[in-house]
């Protein structure tokens, strides 16, 4: 059984996710593509994750694909996280990702409306289908609206749901933006343009039909769609195990292992044991050719790719997560994480360096990677939403 050593995993990291210097994405899609989708949570990080790719990317690009030509497609599918997807991935994750996330949701959803809600019990399905309608009604005329516009618009979704009144942790959500999200998984709405700068998230909605503008693709079976999904995870992420692949998608390892059947996918063998899995045609060794540093956001599909990350973090990890196991920013040494970047108050990007031993090139090519992402945020400041630990204020000083 060929051993895929963690030298190479970072070897593979570098070039498959478009970091080393002759990796560089051309584009948006291109910088998606190589980490097969963009986390997007936090709404700067896409357009982050896609400045890091491509060095001569700007933030109009970004916005161009995902607004314009639209060939970058918001869609919340994995772990009820929002992503975004190339634009032909997405029928892929319509009917697997996003389908089983949609079940979960919908029955949560009209358990609340019954026991916090409007709804009389027994009734949450028939209150949330009915609103769903008036919703899919005001958005036919293809006019793009925000949560609030169609609270306003539709008073079948106008309502709230108030979560524990009598509790310290309760409180009052409202339930139009619920709805949305539902028929977000249910493909039948899409996130549309967003009404805020790129740095933050304010999005409209409309129809998926209106926001395609040609015929919309019929969503892929699950098998097939998690096949799909797989099978681009193994090239971007590969080697990886059935316990990553599963936490990736958020998805049950059998459906994993279906997909790596159905793909003819090739066991291997890891440095620490762990029996992992490669695509058929990707059997041939990765060697790192060139030196390579970079600055990832918030939240960065490398850092948030597997499960297990040791090959990558070293005994770092406690200071780069926060408690609910997101990552903040990281910088990075030839596939190893060294540290996190701030700004200061002045939006001047700086380094915090986890590790001592980082040969004086590395640290010149990091501070040239600071003053470049400093003079493309231009003043702008991009606020941490999950801040890890090295990131808070007083840390490192």
């Amino acid at each position: 059984m060929r051993l895929v050593t963690d030298e190479e995993r970072r070897a593979r990291l570098g070039v498959r996710h478009a970091l080393t210097p002759t990796a560089k994405a051309a584009s948006a899609e291109e910088a998606a593509r190589a980490v097969v989708c963009l986390h997007a949570t936090d709404p700067p990080s896409v357009h982050l994750s896609c400045w890091a790719r491509a060095g001569a990317l700007t933030a109009a690009d970004v916005e161009r694909a995902l607004y314009d030509t639209r060939s970058l497609v918001r869609q919340q599918s994995m772990r009820e996280t929002l992503f975004v997807f190339p634009r032909d991935l997405v029928p892929a994750v319509w009917g697997s990702a996003s389908a089983r996330v949609a079940a979960v949701h919908r029955n949560r959803l009209v358990k609340d409306l019954e026991r916090w809600g409007p709804a009389a019990e027994g009734q949450g399905g028939a209150w949330l289908a009915h609103a769903e309608e008036a919703v899919l009604a005001c958005l036919a005329d293809g006019v793009p609206r925000t949560s609030k516009q169609i609270r306003q618009e539709v008073p079948e979704a106008a309502g709230v749901i108030e979560t524990a009144p009598d509790k310290p942790w309760g409180g009052r959500a409202a339930i139009a933006p619920r709805v949305l999200t539902q028929l977000s998984l249910d493909a039948v709405v899409a996130r549309a343009a967003n009404a805020g700068p790129w740095y933050t998230s304010r999005p409209t909605w409309t129809t998926t039909r209106a926001w395609w503008r040609d015929e919309v693709p019929k969503a892929l079976t699950s098998r097939e769609g998690y096949a799909e999904l797989v099978s681009r995870w193994l090239w971007s992420y590969g080697p990886g195990t059935v316990d990553d692949l599963a936490w990736w998608l958020g998805g049950t390892k059998t459906a994993v292992r279906t997909a790596l059947e159905d793909l003819g996918a090739q066991r291997v063998s890891l440095e620490d044991g762990s029996a992992a899995w490669l695509r058929a045609d990707d059997l041939d060794p990765v060697v790192a050719t060139e030196p390579w540093v970079a600055l990832l956001p918030l939240l960065d599909p490398t850092v948030m790719g597997w499960k297990a990350r040791g090959f990558f973090l070293g005994a770092h990890a406690p200071q780069l997560f926060d408690s609910a196991g997101n990552a903040g920013t990281t910088v990075w040494v030839d596939g190893r994480v060294v540290g996190v970047w701030v700004q200061d108050p002045g939006g001047v990007v700086e380094l915090r360096l986890l590790e001592d031993d980082i040969a004086p090139q590395a640290r010149e090519a990091l501070a040239a990677e600071a003053r470049r992402l400093t003079a493309w945020l231009d003043g702008q400041r991009v606020f941490a939403v999950y801040p890890s630990p090295a990131m808070q204020p007083l840390a490192g000083r």
